[in-house]
């Protein structure tokens, strides 16, 4: 089953001072970061527990764009997630539950 969250970076943003000043496109590591709260609400997991599997940006969001985060929970415990505006799709991926380290 998908989870959805919803999502708006406003234009007040202090990110967006440098990037991109007259053209401003909301950084990928900030959308990272949202989808990283969604997955710690949705799963109660730490940040620390998942590992980015694959990410791709396959389109710029700008200021003030409502998105939503989509969360999928797929049979090998691998989380795909995919953040879209209507059908456009802006960052698609997979994590994964990062493994003990074990001594040896």
């Amino acid at each position: 089953m998908k989870k959805q969250t919803p999502l708006k970076i406003p234009a007040s943003h202090p990110v967006f001072v440098g990037h991109f000043p007259g053209t401003p496109i909301v950084p990928g590591v900030v959308l990272l970061d949202e989808v990283m709260h969604a997955i710690v609400a949705d799963t109660g997991l730490a940040e620390t527990s998942w590992q980015i599997s694959s990410v791709k940006f396959l389109s710029p969001l700008k200021p003030d764009e409502a998105v939503i985060i989509e969360l999928e929970q797929l049979a090998n415990g691998t989380l795909k997630f995919e953040v879209l505006e209507g059908n456009r799709q802006i960052v698609i991926g997979n994590l994964v539950i990062k493994q003990a380290a074990t001594d040896t």
